[in-house]
């Protein structure tokens, strides 16, 4: 610092645009639509945008940004799926998003980010208001977003090292030596390095998404959405996964949220959590008053099992004593 002024590292430059070769005919072939979807809706005037900063070491330097989500609803024809939603995701935080099958969880997620366009109300990233920006804006917008999506959503005909490098592939203006540096940096900070010539069908579950989450922070994003990133997975491989997203978030000081049935997630990582029932917010707090909650709906999805309800009783029997 100098004088007494902060130094401010903007992760989300302006930079040169480029059209990749070929990418067109990968996205119509790719056998992983959502985030094609995602990809699609980078593009404005046929010309991709990135980011240029290459130090992943200006994360560091950089605000996380807070999400505050104001009346939002969303429909679909006459079935409301949201129902004035009003919620802070903190920033630089793991913020996770919980509730039944059929709550609105994902349905959020999708209008968090663009995926869907809510019905009313309004997102705010930093005080700008996500719902009425332009396309253009929209898609500036998203440079700042990563993005780790149910089943990991990996194109099969790439190696780990090209579904890592992907993003920077379509629209970076790296040279292919820059860009594979930055795919390994990536793939070393999720302990893949030696797997990145291998083929997604060739490595387990849990290596998968660990891949995803390599090529969601690829870009250096300032905010990270994760839709189910335990999905499938064996309870220790989850908590690797957890533990991962967690210090990820820490290290890149991004705001995170994820979307989860994983109930060792909510006791484990949950700093600030959201629980949705029936399109509203019903509860929400973090992972510490989640044992002294008094919310029903709360305690019977959260604590299900034998195994939690002893551990909410031993919990509530040490406040007593």
């Amino acid at each position: 610092m100098a004088n007494g002024t902060p130094i401010t590292a903007y992760h989300h430059l302006q930079a040169p645009t480029k059209e990749v070769s070929g990418w067109r005919g990968l996205i119509r072939t790719s056998r992983t639509p959502l985030i094609t979807e995602v990809y699609q809706l980078q593009k404005v005037n046929n010309k991709p945008y990135i980011p240029t900063n290459k130090l992943i070491g200006a994360s560091l330097l950089r605000r996380a940004g807070e999400i505050e989500v104001k009346h939002l609803y969303k429909s679909f024809g006459d079935k409301e799926v949201l129902k004035d939603i009003n919620t802070v995701f903190e920033d630089g935080k793991t913020n996770l998003i919980i509730g039944q099958s059929g709550a609105g969880k994902t349905v959020l997620m999708r209008s968090l980010t663009g995926l869907l366009d809510p019905t009313s109300g309004e997102v705010l990233y930093d005080g700008r208001n996500f719902v009425n920006m332009t396309k253009k804006e929209k898609i500036l917008m998203r440079r700042e977003m990563g993005m780790i999506f149910q089943g990991a959503a990996l194109f099969d005909s790439l190696t780990v090292l090209e579904n890592v490098r992907f993003p920077l592939d379509m629209f970076s203006d790296m040279t292919a030596q820059e860009r594979d540096k930055r795919a390994m940096e990536c793939l070393e900070r999720v302990n893949l390095t030696g797997a990145e010539q291998k083929f997604p069908g060739e490595i387990s579950g849990g290596m998968q998404k660990r891949v995803a989450i390599a090529r969601a922070i690829v870009m250096n994003p300032k905010y990270l959405f994760c839709d189910e990133p335990n999905s499938g997975l064996d309870p220790k491989t989850s908590l690797v996964i957890d533990e991962l997203l967690t210090s990820i978030t820490r290290e890149f000081n991004m705001t995170t949220i994820i979307n989860t049935h994983d109930m060792n997630s909510v006791m484990g990582i949950g700093e600030n959590i959201l629980f949705i029932a029936d399109g509203r917010k019903e509860w929400q707090g973090n992972k510490d008053s989640v044992i002294s909650s008094r919310n029903k709906k709360l305690n019977d999805l959260v604590f299900a099992s034998d195994l939690f309800k002893k551990v909410k009783s031993m919990e509530e029997s040490k406040t007593t004593l």
